[in-house]
């Protein structure tokens, strides 16, 4: 192992394997090692077997859940944007030759009590419960202003400048009641909380536009999913990066970074020290230079029967925007089923996700929980979120943040493009396909 390296990233969490594979494509010579036997880290996809011996050592998994290599369960859900920055990234490495996404059928909001489907289209959107019939007017006139906007011709700006206007003047305009504003900033512009409404409303925008094109895509929603769970994706990456000579060493503990002048040279590993003057990692590597920003708690749930009032979808993202649970922030569910090959037959996983803001964690998930009917087998976790405190400039060390709340992609997608800028000085342009390099030559040791 007495090489020396461009970078060495440390983890094989989603967002270091993304990075791995974008710098190998570049040329850079890249180690990855992780002191776990799988790929994925914390992104990870377990079997029965794995997610037993996680959460209760001390059991065997249930024979009625059938058999071990039917599960695939992941520990942090994430659903992809079919028109979203990841599904670029996905294109423009070709990682999607690995791959295989299906749709997720559904994507519905919580108001006043009940669960309703995001409307898709014009058709849903007129025979929506989500409004009266004067909102959805309202509410018509506000889609059209989006989708005819242009920020060259102040003739279809109606008197607002989406650089500079905030959100809530943008609402005011159209007469848009709470309930339609929680619904278009949380279920469809994706903000995890209430601060966007002062901000100026040209990122909201875009995020509504994003959206609508991702849900033109396919359809029935803007989700898409990876067959056989989110583990594959670390997978993908990993192969890409070994295509182009990066080398992979999976149960490889890191003993030391090492360091001269303040700045890294290398890691030590048993005994023997890899040189580098960059290293990537994700926050468990680096106790020291991280900050602890709040804390995630997840409710891992079995079903042998699909949602209730999802018309038995087979997959759905359910969002609790805050407002409608006196909370601070969103409540999120994401369901996979046997249809994705993660669960055995006629078995769903529901994973419900939220920021903690009380002493009793697993208690703020309740009104989520309500929703899901019979829970045949629960695992809670509540993880630690943590952020770099300094750029990694200094020393040459780049540290990735903790998986968020969010049951999509598009904050991970940030800090991939924030990592990539810091470590190499450039914006990442994902426009187009990588050229292709055959397999084989490269790979894992």
């Amino acid at each position: 192992m007495d090489e020396s390296y461009d970078v060495i990233v440390l983890g094989t969490g989603l967002t270091e394997c993304i990075l791995s594979g974008l710098l190998s494509v570049e040329g850079k010579k890249v180690l990855h090692m992780d002191r776990n036997d799988y790929y994925g880290g914390e992104s990870a996809s377990l079997n029965l077997t794995q997610l037993y011996r996680k959460f209760r050592p001390d059991q065997q998994p249930p024979s009625q859940f059938g058999r071990d290599r039917d599960w695939n369960v992941d520990l942090i859900p994430k659903f992809a944007m079919a028109s979203g920055e990841f599904t670029n990234i996905l294109y423009h490495t070709d990682v999607t030759r690995y791959l295989e996404f299906r749709q997720i059928a559904g994507s519905y909001v919580y108001r006043d009590g009940r669960i309703s489907k995001v409307p898709s289209n014009q058709t849903e959107a007129v025979s929506s419960p989500l409004m009266g019939i004067f909102e959805k007017r309202r509410a018509k006139k506000f889609f059209e202003f989006v989708q005819g906007y242009d920020f060259n011709n102040p003739a279809t700006h109606q008197g607002l400048d989406l650089n500079t206007v905030p959100m809530t003047e943008v609402y005011k305009k159209f007469g848009l009641e709470p309930g339609t504003q929680d619904f278009v900033g949380h279920a469809l512009a994706l903000h995890l909380d209430d601060s966007y409404m002062t901000q100026p409303a040209k990122e909201t925008y875009e995020r509504i536009c994003l959206y609508m094109n991702s849900m033109a895509r396919y359809g029935k929603s803007p989700y898409i999913y990876p067959l056989y769970g989110l583990g594959e994706l670390p997978q993908g990456f990993a192969r890409l990066s070994a295509i182009y000579g990066g080398t992979y060493m999976l149960n490889k503990k890191v003993d030391e970074l090492v360091y001269e002048d303040g700045k890294i040279v290398g890691v030590k590993s048993e005994g023997e020290v890899a040189k580098t003057k960059a290293v990537i990692g994700d926050p468990s590597y680096f106790p020291d230079k991280v900050k602890k920003t709040g804390q995630v708690v997840r409710a891992i749930c079995i079903l042998n029967h699909p949602i209730p009032n999802t018309a038995d979808a087979d997959s759905i993202q359910i969002v609790i925007p805050q407002k409608q649970v006196n909370r601070g922030h969103d409540i999120y569910i994401a369901a996979v089923s046997y249809a994705h090959n993660v669960a055995a037959k006629d078995y769903w996983t529901a994973i419900v996700s939220t920021i903690v803001e009380t002493s009793d964690p697993e208690k703020e998930l309740q009104p989520a929980m309500a929703l899901l009917g019979p829970i045949a087998e629960k695992f809670i976790s509540v993880s630690d979120l943590y952020e770099p405190v300094a750029d990694g400039r200094a020393d040459g060390v780049y540290i990735t943040k903790s998986y968020d709340a969010t049951s999509h992609f598009e904050t991970t997608c940030q800090d991939v493009k924030d990592v990539y800028k810091r470590v190499t000085g450039n914006d990442l342009k994902v426009e187009g396909k990588v050229k292709k390099q055959e397999e084989g030559g490269a790979g894992a040791e």
